[in-house]
């Protein structure tokens, strides 16, 4: 499977992103965008720009499109999108020339675990960070995954609790899937 971890900052996304590849040692761990750009020597202000988040857009989906199987990336292209859409410069945005791109590279993917802002303080914010951005980002996030406000049509699976409990739920759905693939390969095998 190819499995996007997505939501705002400081939900607990990579921790959860480090604990499923503990359980999937099979799989390859893709980090986030903007770390595979710092890597890569990109250097992002303090407070990213919007150049700084589409730099990231663009990183997010050359990760996905060069289609890798068992898989699990920490963000997909949705979660710089609702970046940029509550960023303070989000009107000289152009969404509309990343869309197809955006939904098509998300199409790839088999889920995206969405870890919501379960409870504000699940996660304490450094005194010097913004609540309300941490919010508009998760609010930006739901309406784009969950609600499906752009068409991604992706299967996404919505975590809560601790740790193990958000481990637990997602191996859950990894195992439904590996049996739902099986059961298929069977029934092909079956009509040889």
């Amino acid at each position: 499977m190819r499995i996007a971890f997505s939501g705002s900052h400081r939900v607990g996304k990579s921790t959860l992103v480090e604990h499923v590849a503990d359980a999937l040692p099979r799989y390859t761990s893709v980090d986030e965008p903007y770390y595979l750009l710092e890597e890569e020597g990109y250097e992002c202000a303090e407070e990213p720009s919007l150049e700084d988040f589409e730099a990231q857009l663009e990183r997010s989906l050359v990760a996905i499109e060069e289609g890798e199987q068992n898989v699990l990336f920490d963000r997909c292209p949705a979660d710089i999108l609702a970046y940029l859409l509550v960023h303070e410069d989000s009107e000289v945005f152009e969404t509309d020339a990343w869309l197809d791109r955006i939904r098509d590279a998300i199409q790839t993917l088999d889920l995206v675990v969405f870890v919501p802002v379960e409870d504000r303080d699940r996660i304490a914010l450094p005194a010097h960070e913004d609540g309300t951005h941490r919010l508009a980002v998760h609010e930006k996030l739901h309406e784009l995954l969950v609600d499906d406000s752009l068409g991604f049509e992706v299967e996404v699976l919505t975590v809560e609790g601790d740790v193990q409990s958000r481990v637990e739920q997602v191996m859950r759905r990894v195992d439904v899937a590996s049996k739902d693939r099986h059961s298929k390969g069977a029934k092909r095998k079956s009509k040889r």
